[in-house]
């Protein structure tokens, strides 16, 4: 990803904030609270000047009810209430921008890839990579992917998964994989009678090979 391709992504990603923002009849300001940011900060996002953090856009994500995904082109939206006032945004956020940098550093070390290959691979200088690795500076998400990219990683194991923001999440994902199913599969899967068959097969999804096999010559023994 070249600079004219991050400037692309950057103003696409606020066209996106922007139509997620106007969907759900939100304001400038209304979201940029939500964030713990200034409206000017929000408008420079909206108008592709500059970029959110991922820690700031699984804010908004979660402030807004929908899908993180959306920002990567898909649409996919909750009724569920989001319960954002109740939590301390500025504190979330900077807990996810150091964490989010622990396991840049984490990926980046393990791959055995210098911060001067990274740094000749995106074109942002050495001492800024450091400083987003320590957590000091909250990542733009254009400047996070171009810097997944170098390290061949994925943008998904970057988002959050055990906290207040991850949990919504991953409950929105959940209910989405269940919308995906059949009408069929998921007037099964409610049904509490088909409770057990669910269980065994989660059970058996669990199992070796080794093990299936077993319990199959058992089965047949029994049959047999």
């Amino acid at each position: 990803m070249n600079t004219a391709q991050l400037t692309i992504r950057t103003k696409k990603l606020g066209l996106l904030i922007r139509d997620a923002r106007t969907a759900e009849r939100r304001s400038i300001k209304e979201c940029a609270d939500a964030m713990g940011i200034k409206p000017g900060l929000f408008r420079s996002y909206e108008e592709g000047i500059r970029s959110p953090s991922l820690p700031e856009l699984e804010t908004l994500a979660y402030y807004l009810k929908i899908s993180i995904t959306q920002f990567w082109g898909r649409d996919v939206k909750s009724d569920a209430p989001s319960p954002v006032e109740s939590l301390d945004i500025p504190q979330l956020i900077s807990l996810r921008q150091r964490m989010i940098g622990a396991l840049l550093r984490q990926e980046r070390t393990n791959s055995n890839i210098s911060l001067r290959h990274i740094s000749d691979g995106t074109g942002i200088p050495q001492p800024r990579l450091k400083s987003y690795e320590l957590g000091a500076k909250p990542i733009p998400l254009p400047e996070l992917e171009i810097i997944l990219s170098v390290m061949g990683s994925r943008i998904e194991t970057f988002f959050d998964q055990s906290g207040p923001v991850g949990q919504w999440m991953n409950s929105q994902t959940a209910m989405q994989k269940f919308l995906d199913l059949s009408s069929e599969m998921q007037d099964f899967v409610c049904q509490p009678v088909n409770r057990p068959y669910i269980e065994l097969a989660i059970k058996l999804s669990s199992m070796s090979k080794e093990k299936l096999r077993s319990v199959a010559e058992g089965l047949l023994d029994i049959t047999l």
